[in-house]
């Protein structure tokens, strides 16, 4: 496995050779740099932790300053440990050339964050539309949520109103439209969780 940090720009579509209109995501994927090499023999497994995105020095704090010193980097505002098959060296700088065009990637990142939200948007309840017991005359109320004497209570994981969005989400087998490797940028069919401008892991 491996892959790389990179950020959202944005959504866009391009036209395939038959003309059909492909929506797309853009992404800025890299440049990373080996920030630490884990060993079986210290750390009891093997990875390459990469940093992304240089942070302001007197914004980090000493032990962090001192980490990335040893890699002969700045500080880097995103880091994360990827299990890479090939040998890399500390310092060394991986770019979007790890991809390649047609293969595919799962994208990882934050969903947007939704608020407070009820049960129709939340979990797709059908509404008045789909009237059942406990709606009357209340279009978006979620229904009766449990029994009276027994259990006495509301169970554990039941459906209900509640924070919506800013979950950690994994979309797998996106394919590869482009690399354009003198901008950094990877253009991936479909879309990819998180805003603009947010941190996303790409992994082959």
């Amino acid at each position: 496995m491996s892959g790389l940090i990179g950020r959202k720009i944005g959504m866009t579509s391009i036209f395939d050779e038959n003309g059909k209109n492909i929506p797309c995501t853009v992404i800025e994927a890299g440049p990373c740099v080996v920030t630490q090499v884990r060993t079986k023999a210290v750390d009891g497994y093997e990875a390459l932790q990469l940093g992304f995105d240089d942070k302001n020095e007197k914004h980090s704090t000493q032990a962090a300053v001192g980490h990335f010193k040893k890699a002969g980097t700045v500080a880097k505002k995103k880091v994360v440990e990827f299990q890479f098959e090939n040998e890399y060296k500390l310092g060394e700088v991986l770019t979007v050339d790890v991809f390649t065009e047609g293969e595919f990637v799962d994208v990882q990142g934050v969903s947007k964050g939704k608020g407070f939200q009820g049960v129709v948007k939340r979990h797709g309840f059908g509404g008045v539309g789909q009237a059942t017991h406990g709606q009357h005359n209340r279009l978006r109320a979620p229904g009766s949520v449990g029994a009276s004497s027994y259990p006495s209570r509301v169970f554990k994981g039941m459906r209900m109103a509640g924070r919506m969005g800013g979950d950690n989400v994994k979309v797998q087998n996106l394919r590869v439209l482009k690399v354009v490797a003198d901008k950094n940028l990877l253009v991936i069919k479909g879309c990819v969780p998180g805003c603009k401008n947010s941190y996303v892991i790409i992994q082959k």
